[in-house]
C-alpha cells in the first residue's frame, strides 16, 4: 500500500516562499535533482550538510512509497570565475598545484566524495551524470536557444540574453524577487570582457584561450559550457522539461538556479520545476568555514579527532545525528559542546532502541501508541522537520523507559508499532546506520570468505593453480586482498 496516500506532505518552495501542499506532476512517481559538487578538492562539511538534507528527503519519500528518480550531477567541467582568468578556472589551478592532468583531479575527488558520503551512510541517487559527459546536450541547448532569439554569439562565445527574455513578458529573477535594473545596477562586467551585450547576460557557452586546457568543438569554434547550462541539460535529459523537484546549497538561488529556470523556460516554453528547495549555511563556533581565516575542517578531520578545534573524534553516526537535529532551511553550527551533546543524546537513543527489544508486552496499553506514530509522520510532513522528527523519537523512547520500569503497560501489537517505529525512522528515514545489522553482515562476510580460503587451500594442495588463482583474483576484485604467510592465509577488507 502506498502510504504517501494516507498523508499530507508540505514543503517550502523557495519559488513562492511559502509552505505547499505537495502534489507531484505524476501519481505516486517523483523527479527530483540536486545540484552536485564540483571534484576539483575535497568535499567539504557544508556539501556534507547539503547532501544528508536530500538523502533523508529521498528516504522518507521513498518511504511513503514514492517511485523516486533522484538525480545528482558531478561538475567535473573547468568553468572561468568571474575574472575570465584561465589561471582561476578552478580545474586548471588545481592540476597545476598537483601536477596532475585535470580529469586526474576529477577521478580523484569524485572518489574522495563517494568515500566520505558512504561514511555517513548516504544512499545513492539513481543517476549521477557528468557534466563532461553531456557536452552534445549542452551544444544543443545552446545552439536551439541562439535559433529562438535568447542567446548570442560574440567572439567564439554564447552569452543568454536576460533582456529579450524580459522584453518576451518572461520574469528574470523571479526566484531571487529581483528585477532586471536591480541586477543591471550590481552586475560588474568581468565574466564577458565586454563581448555582452548586457552585463547581466550570462555565459551558455565560452571561447577557450589557448592555455585552457579543458576544451571542446563547437559550432562556435573550441571552448567549453557555461556552469549554469550543464544543469539545465542533464536534468531535462533524464526528468523531462518539467519535473517535481529541484534542491541544492541556498548559494546557488542566485544566479545558479536563476540562469536554469530563464534556459528551461526559454528552450521548452515552461518552468521546469515545481517546487525549488534550498538547505541553509553550516558555521563552526559561531563562525562561517572559510579555509582563508582557518575557521575551517573536513569530513575526515572530523571523524578521526585530528583537528584543532574538538577535543575527541566523532562516529558517523553521530555527527549525522547533530546535523539533523537542525531544521535543513535553519543554519546549523558546529563546535565540540554541540557535537558532546548529540553524542550523549545518541546514545540515550541507540539505549532505547535496544531495551525495547526486553518489554514485554500485557494485555492492556496504557499509551497512545497510534498518536505517538503518526506525530513522527506529521513532523517529516511538516517540510521535512527533522528536529521535530528526534525529539518525537525521544518521546518514545521516554516510553519504553516507563514500560521497563513498569509505569505504563502495552499490548503486543502495540510494542510492535514502538519498536518498528522507532527503527524505521531512526535507520531507513534519518539514515543512522545501524551498526548491529552491519556487524551481523560483516560476520556473515567473514564466514563466506574463510569457507573460499578453504576452498582455495585445498585447491592448492591439489595443485589447482588455475582455481586457486581464480579464486585469489576473483575476492581481489571486490577488494578483499589475501595474504598468505608462514601461519596461514589472512584477508583484509
Amino acid at each position: 500500500m502506498s502510504l504517501y496516500k494516507n498523508q499530507s506532505l508540505k514543503i517550502y518552495n523557495s519559488l513562492s516562499g511559502e509552505k505547499e501542499n505537495f502534489k507531484p506532476l505524476n501519481e505516486g512517481a517523483i523527479g527530483m535533482y540536486v545540484c552536485g559538487p564540483t571534484v576539483y578538492s575535497n568535499v567539504h562539511l557544508g556539501n556534507v550538510r547539503t547532501f544528508m538534507s536530500f538523502d533523508v528527503i529521498f528516504r522518507y519519500l521513498l518511504h511513503l512509497k514514492f517511485k523516486v528518480r533522484y538525480v545528482r550531477n558531478i561538475t567535473d567541467a573547468g568553468h572561468l570565475t568571474d575574472d575570465g582568468d584561465v589561471d582561476n578556472d578552478r580545474f586548471v589551478k588545481q592540476s597545476r598545484l598537483e601536477k596532475l592532468e585535470p580529469m586526474e583531479v576529477v577521478q580523484k575527488y569524485t572518489v574522495d566524495f563517494h568515500k566520505v558520503l558512504d561514511l555517513f551512510n548516504f544512499l545513492p541517487p539513481n543517476i549521477e551524470p557528468t557534466a563532461t559527459g553531456h557536452i552534445l546536450e549542452q551544444i544543443e541547448l545552446t545552439q536551439k536557444l541562439i535559433e529562438d532569439g535568447f542567446a548570442y554569439e560574440s567572439k567564439g562565445s554564447v552569452y543568454f540574453d536576460v533582456l529579450e527574455y524580459n522584453k518576451r513578458g518572461l520574469n528574470y529573477g523571479e526566484l531571487n524577487n529581483r528585477n532586471v535594473e536591480e541586477l543591471l545596477a550590481n552586475t560588474r562586467d568581468l565574466d564577458g570582457q565586454n563581448e555582452k551585450k548586457n552585463p547581466q547576460d550570462f555565459a551558455l557557452w565560452k571561447n577557450a584561450s589557448p592555455a585552457h586546457i579543458m576544451r571542446w568543438n563547437s559550432p562556435w569554434g573550441e571552448g567549453f559550457p557555461g556552469w549554469h547550462l550543464e544543469c539545465t541539460a542533464m536534468s531535462t535529459k533524464y526528468l523531462g522539461e518539467k519535473f517535481d523537484i529541484h534542491g541544492g546549497g541556498m548559494d546557488l538561488k542566485f544566479p545558479h538556479h536563476e540562469c536554469e529556470i530563464a534556459q528551461g523556460k526559454a528552450c521548452n516554453g515552461v518552468s521546469p520545476v515545481n517546487y525549488w528547495m534550498h538547505t541553509n549555511m553550516l558555521t563552526m563556533n559561531g563562525l562561517r568555514m572559510s579555509k582563508s581565516t582557518g575557521n575551517y575542517i573536513l569530513p575526515m578531520e572530523l571523524i578521526n579527532g585530528e583537528n584543532a578545534f574538538f577535543e575527541k573524534e566523532f562516529h558517523p553516526n553521530i555527527v549525522r545525528f547533530c546535523f539533523l537535529q537542525a531544521h535543513y532551511r535553519s543554519v546549523l553550527d558546529i563546535s565540540n559542546e554541540a557535537m558532546v551533546a548529540s553524542e550523549k543524546g545518541f546514545n540515550r537513543l541507540t539505549e532505547g532502541l535496544l531495551l525495547v527489544n526486553e518489554i514485554l508486552p500485557s494485555v492492556t496499553s496504557t499509551i497512545d501508541i497510534n498518536s505517538w506514530k503518526q506525530s513522527c509522520y506529521d513532523a517529516m510532513n511538516d517540510d521535512f522537520n527533522t528536529p521535530i522528527l528526534i525529539a518525537n523519537l525521544f518521546e518514545g523512547i521516554r516510553f519504553v523507559n516507563l514500560l521497563n520500569d513498569k509505569r505504563e503497560t502495552i499490548t503486543a501489537s502495540d510494542l510492535e508499532i514502538l519498536k518498528s517505529t522507532l527503527e524505521t525512522f531512526t535507520f531507513e528515514v534519518l539514515g543512522i546506520r545501524n551498526e548491529k545489522a552491519a556487524n551481523n553482515s560483516s560476520e556473515k562476510l567473514e564466514g563466506v570468505v574463510e569457507m573460499l580460503i578453504g576452498m582455495r587451500n585445498e585447491a592448492r594442495a591439489n595443485k589447482n593453480w588455475a582455481l586457486s588463482d581464480e579464486i585469489r583474483d576473483k575476492l581481489l576484485t571486490l577488494e578483499i586482498q589475501l595474504k598468505d604467510g608462514k601461519d596461514g592465509t589472512s584477508f583484509s577488507i
